[in-house]
């Protein structure tokens, strides 16, 4: 049968998996270290916000196999992959499950972060617009979330190893050199995601981590001075 190679990932959609991969290990290996690595835990979680900002923009104005409106797990394409008769390219109606959940876990993990305290010395950037027993109980479910996250990451790369070494459909080279080995004339090259909707996508991520970073925020006033109490 004749192949083809297409265009499958552009860089950009590449750049932030990656990405995110590494930020990931390392918001998970500071997580468990605690104490000052904690500092690291919270700068590294302000880049994810602005990782993530950026692929949910380039989700509307990436490359064809980018956009989330490629993808959408919409129920006829899930029907259709569970009795084999799904033939596209890029995430499965499955794997765009996968996608949308993580995206939506990671980025909703990454503001309650902004919001967290450790009742020692770190607090969010955002601490101070929440009073501190909101912050407190943000905090819990941010800890309580991170396990349900884990799992979801772990099934993530179960699901690529099954996919490689089962299915016999390798799934990382294509998000290492952003081709695809296809029959001829199943799809056809990416396109899109030009470098105005490059620009676009990092501008609004990077104002996403200028507003993450909170220094917006007004200081809080200066406490009153003391009065001195009289000898007599």
């Amino acid at each position: 049968m004749s192949m083809q190679s297409i265009k499958l990932w552009d860089l950009p959609t590449r750049l932030f998996h990656w990405l995110l991969v590494a930020a990931m290990v390392a918001l998970f290996v500071s997580g468990q270290v605690g104490g000052n690595a904690i500092e690291w835990h919270g700068r590294i979680g302000i880049f994810v916000v602005g990782l993530i900002v950026f692929r949910l923009v380039w989700g509307f104005v990436g490359s064809t196999y980018a956009r989330f409106g490629y993808f959408f797990p919409r129920p006829s394409a899930i029907g259709a992959y569970l009795k084999g008769q799904w033939h596209g390219l890029g995430h499965n109606p499955l794997g765009a499950l996968s996608v949308f959940a993580l995206l939506g876990l990671v980025g909703l993990q990454a503001m309650l972060g902004l919001f967290a305290n450790d009742d020692i010395a770190f607090r969010g950037p955002l601490y101070n617009l929440i009073d501190s027993d909101l912050s407190g109980r943000l905090t819990g479910l941010h800890h309580l979330l991170a396990n349900l996250l884990m799992l979801l990451v772990l099934l993530h790369v179960g699901a690529v190893l099954f996919y490689t070494h089962v299915k016999k459909d390798n799934l990382l080279r294509p998000m290492l050199t952003g081709r695809k080995e296809v029959e001829q004339g199943r799809g056809e090259s990416a396109r899109g995601g030009g470098p105005l909707a490059l620009v676009l996508a990092l501008a609004l991520a990077a104002l996403s981590v200028w507003a993450a970073l909170g220094s917006w925020i007004p200081a809080p006033p200066p406490p009153p001075a003391a009065v001195e109490t009289p000898a007599w």
